[in-house]
């Protein structure tokens, strides 16, 4: 690849594999990288551990209260090759990954003291072009000038089946019914909530990988970065 460099924002619905190709696409590219759903998940595992919220309540407040106490980060993990999430530096990236914070998240992010608060971080983060960030306002509000926005979707079983098979395999007690459940409840959050609801941005490009491999995934998106690299430095 060349030296121009792009903002690539990637959004979609949950478990449609954006953070995947967002990974896939930043080591390709030899560009940062940003999990914006890493981030909401970090506030969420503070929020339980500081008993703010659980599935019977949600004391926003508190939570809001506390947003100064709150510190994230990401450092990169050569044995795994991406950048783990930390909070209040300590290693977060497992816990955050659990159904339990999964069933919660949505509520956290739907916040706006959250999303303002992880929004001013994202944009530090992408300060400088060269940076992949994926989540559900990275190209509406977090880079509404970014040079390629992508928008991902999938039916909800499809989602419901890869994310089931990914918490089975990390030995996690799960039935599929309920993966199926927690994947539509947070699509109906997400898109129904009044601070920055998930939307494809008018000038995104929608990818439905319900039957894409992981790598007509990566090798759809990689030609459309390719594309987007072309058009930038003929117009430069």
């Amino acid at each position: 690849m060349n030296t121009t460099k792009i903002t690539i924002a990637i959004d979609g619905y949950s478990s449609t594999g954006k953070s995947t190709v967002a990974k896939q696409i930043a080591n390709y590219l030899g560009y940062v990288y940003v999990d914006s759903g890493a981030m909401y998940r970090a506030v969420t595992l503070y929020a339980v551990q500081n008993n703010m919220i659980s599935p019977e309540h949600f004391n926003k407040q508190k939570l809001i209260d506390a947003l100064d106490d709150i510190h994230l980060f990401f450092k990169f993990n050569p044995k795994k090759g991406f950048a783990e999430m930390y909070l209040n530096d300590k290693n977060v990236e497992k816990a955050i990954r659990t159904m339990a914070i999964s069933n919660l998240v949505s509520k956290v992010a739907a916040t706006p003291e959250v999303r303002k608060k992880l929004v001013q971080y994202q944009r530090q983060m992408g300060e400088n072009e060269g940076v992949v960030m994926d989540g559900r306002d990275i190209g509406t509000v977090v880079f509404p000038e970014a040079d390629l926005k992508i928008f991902m979707t999938a039916s909800a079983e499809t989602r419901a089946r890869r994310r089931y098979d990914e918490l089975k395999e990390r030995g996690d007690d799960v039935s599929f019914e309920e993966v199926l459940k927690n994947v539509q409840d947070r699509d109906h959050i997400d898109t129904n909530r009044k601070d920055s609801p998930l939307i494809k941005a008018e000038d995104a490009v929608e990818i439905d990988n319900s039957n894409l491999s992981l790598e007509d995934q990566f090798n759809t998106v990689l030609n459309l970065v390719k594309k987007t690299i072309e058009s930038k430095e003929r117009g430069s």
